[in-house]
């Protein structure tokens, strides 16, 4: 069954490949999450944040997106700052952080192997994206981070890609009036290799908080 605030059950046995890595790591990892990670945020947002997939070490541990590891460590301090949270992020689902008009999901909700989804569990899972999207009445815009995150979005809307091209820090206008905003995804490989670094991301975030209605 589906919530269309949260998505597929924590056992979601819709993807064999990723039912088998679960279980393999409810194995190695007993004490992780290990489930489909449900979104982060209430239902009034206007902004929706779309990631890839849980980390191994990550959401799947936590069981919340982009908690304990790297990204987190830049999305939600920034998050922060910039206004759409409020509180301390401690890298923890009990650390209190709270979102506010800001919601946070990712296009496939398993862990998949080396942090890559098929295009086939890409396709299985934007039914939940899509779902989600409907579900958040006051929604503006999105912000993709990552071209994967961004073309996802885009199949789950039914958009050519070819008329909306990935590049950082640029809006798209859609169809349906939402905004979909790009960045590099805030992984520890991009920012270690330069392709991203904090100042760039906090530059997207404020033109998409700019959006706020």
């Amino acid at each position: 069954m589906m919530n269309a605030l949260t998505g597929p059950e924590k056992n979601c046995a819709l993807c064999p490949r990723l039912v088998k890595f679960r279980a393999q790591n409810k194995s190695a990892y007993p004490d992780f999450y290990n489930g489909a990670v449900p979104a982060f945020g209430n239902s009034d947002a206007w902004l929706l944040v779309v990631g890839l997939a849980p980390g191994l070490k990550g959401a799947n541990r936590t069981g919340r997106p982009f908690t304990g590891d790297y990204a987190g460590e830049l999305l939600y301090p920034t998050l922060l700052r910039s206004g759409l949270a409020r509180g301390s992020y401690g890298a923890d689902p009990t650390d209190g952080l709270e979102l506010l008009g800001c919601r946070i999901t990712n296009a496939v909700r398993c862990v998949p192997p080396e942090n890559k989804p098929t295009p086939a569990e890409q396709k299985t899972c934007r039914d939940f994206l899509n779902a989600e999207i409907g579900a958040l009445p006051r929604l503006k815009a999105i912000l993709s981070l990552g071209q994967i995150s961004h073309n996802a979005v885009l199949s789950t809307l039914g958009l050519r890609k070819v008329l909306y091209p990935f590049k950082h820090a640029a809006q798209h206008k859609l169809p349906n009036g939402l905004i979909l905003a790009d960045s590099y995804h805030c992984s520890r490989y991009n920012v270690n290799t330069g392709v991203l670094t904090a100042k760039m991301f906090e530059n997207v975030v404020a033109q998409v908080k700019a959006l706020e209605p």
